[in-house]
């Protein structure tokens, strides 16, 4: 595997930590997760144990072969844990995700609490091919192991009056050092339109690779949602609100100037400091980047929205 540092990839990404800048320095840090068509069948994954699984055959629709296992658990955004792409691994190794719930309720009929153990057997568990576009300018190939978010939200039966879904993440500074840096507002928060959360592309992952989903890919379940940016695709999730609101994500507080609620993939809108026309695709070489990453069914989301104003 080659070994990619973030410089490689996104030498102007330059943000202030408050804290650090009041003693005169810098912190590298803009956002991400891994996000990432076609759905293919499997049984659900097995322990995440032995030999890494082969990418040999695995394509996406685009005929874009999968990123290596190894590729796929050792290049992460995860900011709970650390800002270095390459300890993640390695700090959220002994994370524990056993015993797991995710709390489900806000504006329904049938509120649930799910434990982790359940939703895995309730839920038949996909194999979905999906392109992960980071807003950093990278991208990789995933097959993960999920099922479509809408057969949850069935369940739980969403009132007339809601529009969002807000999503929140487990807080445990002590197994997630960087929650101790204040800079954010902790913990993260993230949020889809109604319509967009029950889109079948949508995904809560379970795994990856017919594996368990490893701690640092976002264990024990995250939501993938593939036509958007990374930092979209909330990690270790253990609420989930149906909420009239808009709800405010922990990168819209951070910096909203630079990272919008919708976050949808799109070369014609640049960052504010760098440009998105293109992508370095991890393992392989830089390519144009697709509008909303290749996945052009769900334009019609956005019918009569200026996508450069609602970013």
């Amino acid at each position: 595997m080659e070994n990619f540092k973030s410089s490689d990839i996104t030498p102007e990404h330059v943000y202030f930590n408050r804290r650090r800048f009041l003693k005169g320095a810098f912190w590298t840090t803009t956002a991400a997760v891994l996000a990432a068509c076609t759905p293919r069948f499997s049984t659900p994954g097995a322990a995440s144990s032995g030999a890494a699984p082969s990418a040999a055959g695995l394509k996406d629709e685009l005929s874009d072969p999968a990123n290596s296992y190894q590729d796929i658990t050792n290049y992460n955004n995860y900011y709970e844990f650390t800002t270095d792409k390459a300890g993640v691994a390695p700090l959220s190794q002994n994370f524990i995700t056993s015993p797991w719930q995710v709390k489900v309720g806000g504006l329904v009929n049938n509120p649930k609490t799910y434990d982790i153990d359940d939703i895995r057997k309730k839920f038949t568990q996909e194999e979905r091919i999906y392109r992960l576009r980071c807003v950093e300018g990278w991208s990789l190939v995933i097959p993960w192991e999920g099922f479509a978010l809408n057969k949850l939200l069935a369940e739980v039966q969403p009132t007339s009056d809601a529009r969002y879904v807000r999503f929140e993440s487990v807080y445990d500074p002590r197994q997630m050092p960087g929650q101790n840096d204040t800079f954010f507002q902790w913990p993260y928060v993230e949020g889809l339109r109604v319509d967009e959360a029950m889109n079948d592309l949508t995904l809560l992952a379970t795994g990856l690779y017919g594996k368990t989903l490893p701690n640092q890919d976002g264990a024990p379940v995250r939501l993938v949602v593939p036509w958007k940016y990374g930092f979209k695709n909330i990690k270790a999730i253990v609420k989930i609100d149906l909420v009239k609101e808009m709800p405010v994500s922990l990168w819209m507080l951070a910096a909203r100037n630079e990272y919008g609620f919708y976050a949808n993939v799109n070369p014609e809108v640049p960052h504010p400091r760098w440009s998105q026309s293109t992508e370095l695709r991890i393992g392989s070489g830089r390519r144009p980047t697709l509008k909303f990453n290749g996945y052009s069914q769900v334009s019609s989301l956005y019918d009569g929205m200026d996508l450069k104003q609602n970013f």
